[in-house]
């Protein structure tokens, strides 16, 4: 967002705030000079310096709009989800709750008292056509959360942005079980990552270029309603991720890749960076290689040793 627009009056809420995604957003708004709502649901540790913490339950309705009320937040970016690609039936009402039901609350209480625009996270998980079957719930109810969006769109003129939101990765990343900090750290720790067959490609977006692709999408007109891609409109296989990782790390195990631990019904799908561009001049800066080596030289740090990936 531009960093001059009404600063010091009305807030930003980022919910989410203490997730991978949300700590970069509030940072980069924060050292904007904006003044930002830091949501959380129930741990404020990690939350980023400089934003003010607001602990919401975001699947309570009353609690959502007497924020929206007391607060009067000019945007909202809503990050906060429980992301899990697990397909067990055990995961359908949590994901259900909190990332369909929450969205709903946020947007009729939003709605309620003129945020200036609504940015929703979407996922690439969602199915392309509505009559083709979510993959997981947790895509299901991204999926039905953007139809929401839509919905209050154009029955109430909503100002909602959906940003489809690609492979995201970078430094930071806090649910280290996901597929480039989980295998760096196996790597840097000299064992060879447990891997499915690897063949899945997938967009893979360096999180600081999201943040300026969410940052867009705030402040660029005429897109409200629409679904805009955030990713490279590149695919690349994850062996060959795990693989340009690998060879990042001098004296890295051997790889093994096991096709039994292939999920169902996995998407594949690359941006339309060309629209995304037409729309908001936004385009990401960095290539896949330039992001791993800054990722890796994140986590060297970590462990208090020199990047072996060399300067980020």
């Amino acid at each position: 967002m531009e960093s001059n627009r009404e600063l010091g009056q009305r807030p930003i809420w980022v919910t989410g705030a203490s997730g991978f995604i949300g700590g970069h957003l509030c940072r980069r708004l924060v050292d904007a000079g904006h003044r930002v709502l830091a949501g959380y649901h129930s741990n404020p540790n990690g939350l980023p310096t400089g934003a003010i913490p607001l602990a919401t339950d975001l699947t309570d309705p009353a609690a959502v709009d007497e924020v929206i009320a007391r607060e009067q937040p000019e945007v909202i970016f809503h990050l906060a989800s429980c992301v899990l690609g697990s397909r067990d039936l055990d995961w359908v009402r949590p994901t259900l709750e909190a990332n369909l039901n929450s969205t709903v609350y946020l947007m009729s209480a939003a709605a309620r008292h003129q945020c200036r625009r609504f940015i929703l996270t979407g996922s690439l998980e969602e199915p392309e056509q509505v009559q083709d079957a979510p993959s997981s719930p947790y895509a299901a109810a991204k999926s039905a959360a953007s139809a929401y969006a839509r919905m209050f769109h154009a029955l109430y003129q909503f100002p909602a942005v959906i940003a489809r939101v690609f492979m995201v990765y970078g430094p930071d990343q806090k649910d280290q079980k996901k597929l480039v900090p989980y295998v760096i750290n196996q790597l840097l720790d000299g064992q060879s990552p447990q891997m499915s067959s690897g063949v899945r490609e997938v967009d893979w977006i360096y999180v600081e270029d999201l943040v300026d692709g969410l940052l867009a999408l705030a402040d660029a007109p005429d897109l409200e309603g629409k679904t805009v891609d955030l990713g490279t409109g590149l695919l690349t296989s994850v062996r060959t991720v795990v693989e340009q990782i690998a060879a990042q790390i001098p004296d890295a195990p051997t790889l093994h890749f096991d096709p039994a631990s292939d999920r169902p019904l996995e998407q594949v799908r690359k941006a339309d960076i060309t629209q995304t561009t037409s729309l908001t001049g936004w385009r990401p800066a960095h290539s896949l290689a330039a992001g791993l080596r800054k990722t890796i030289a994140w986590h060297a740090a970590q462990r208090g040793i020199a990047s072996p990936a060399g300067p980020a």
